[in-house]
């Protein structure tokens, strides 16, 4: 049985907007926490693709993860995820093949299958190339061809990008990525922080499915989990209260851009919509650090997960920075 101390612990920045704020500040202070989590001690550094949403500023996602990438040193940076159905497969082994050779060892390229956007923002980005989560698995196949070693009759190739040899992960909300991610022997990573119903259903399908690899001799289970922590749990909870209003204008289709947290939420929401948004969180660890380390340890217990993967979205920088700061002390123990 794992304990928390064994378990890998990761970042995975949204990148987020606040609201009067500006994409060039919400950049600058995603390089800002990778900095400071690499000092605390964690493992990796993924950004998102998502398009057409004024609160999330990762949309050039591959263009993010170089200035990231030339600002740390030892920290792994990669995407969680690219949205392949909005790339050809070769464009994106050129810029993830040209972040190996310029940052050699430390470079991930987490996979998706949805669009990241609504369909016209899909037709938007892709124009010529009818692109379908269908063709997926199709994809990755042909993505893995451009990373790995040059064949004699291969007369496409990557350049950057042949024989570099980029960590492949599937990334899914679904089922779908489970089986194609254990059948491919991938790691994989579940995006719990926002689907947290198919969590334990998404890790048995992964695991039964799982075949060794050139790259995994066994399975690899990362899980995204959503983080508000702070001294004490009352302020976990005010705080807390930016990610609520955020989830509720997601499910309103409103802007996303952060808003300053709130003492309370009554007014703001309906009944049904406040259940919807503790559906969307049901994974997040709200408190104290004592309260977030029984949480964890829970968690850990339940799932045997390999890694977890944090996502923090507060309205001001430093309440992020403390957050992450709490949780390494946290996952050392």
């Amino acid at each position: 049985m794992k304990r928390l101390s064994d378990i890998k612990f990761s970042t995975l920045d949204l990148v987020p907007v606040r609201e009067n704020g500006s994409a060039a500040q919400s950049l600058r202070n995603s390089l800002d926490l990778a900095q400071h989590v690499e000092k605390f001690g964690y493992n990796r550094f993924w950004v998102a693709e998502h398009h057409n949403m004024d609160g999330i500023a990762s949309s050039a996602t591959s263009v993010l993860l170089g200035y990231l990438a030339g600002g740390t040193s030892t920290i792994r940076v990669g995407s969680g995820g690219v949205m392949l159905p909005n790339h050809a497969p070769l464009v994106i082994a050129e810029q993830f093949g040209t972040l190996e050779s310029l940052y050699p060892g430390r470079i991930d390229l987490g996979l998706g299958r949805a669009p990241g956007s609504d369909q016209m923002t899909a037709r938007a980005l892709r124009r010529e190339r009818s692109g379908s989560a269908d063709d997926f698995p199709e994809d990755v196949a042909e993505l893995v061809r451009y990373l790995g070693p040059r064949t004699p009759e291969q007369r496409v190739i990557a350049m950057p990008g042949t024989n570099t040899n980029v960590p492949i992960w599937l990334l899914g909300s679904s089922l779908f990525s489970a089986q194609l991610a254990g059948e491919r022997g991938l790691p994989y990573a579940f995006a719990s922080h926002f689907a947290p119903r198919f969590m334990h259903e998404a890790i048995r399908v992964y695991r039964n499915h799982f075949k060794p690899s050139a790259v995994l001799d066994k399975p690899y289970v990362m899980l995204g989990v959503p983080l508000v922590a702070a001294d004490t749990d009352e302020q976990a909870d005010y705080l807390a209260t930016s990610v609520f209003q955020r989830i509720l204008a997601l499910m309103r289709g409103q802007s996303l851009v952060q808003r300053p947290p709130v003492k309370t939420m009554d007014g703001l929401w309906l009944p049904h919509e406040r259940e919807a948004v503790s559906d969307f969180l049901g994974l997040a660890m709200i408190g104290s650090p004592q309260k977030i380390r029984a949480r964890l340890e829970v968690l850990i217990e339940q799932t045997q997960a390999d890694e977890l993967i944090f996502t923090c979205d507060l309205y001001e920088h430093a309440d992020r920075l403390h957050s992450y700061e709490l949780l390494a002390q946290v996952m050392k123990g």
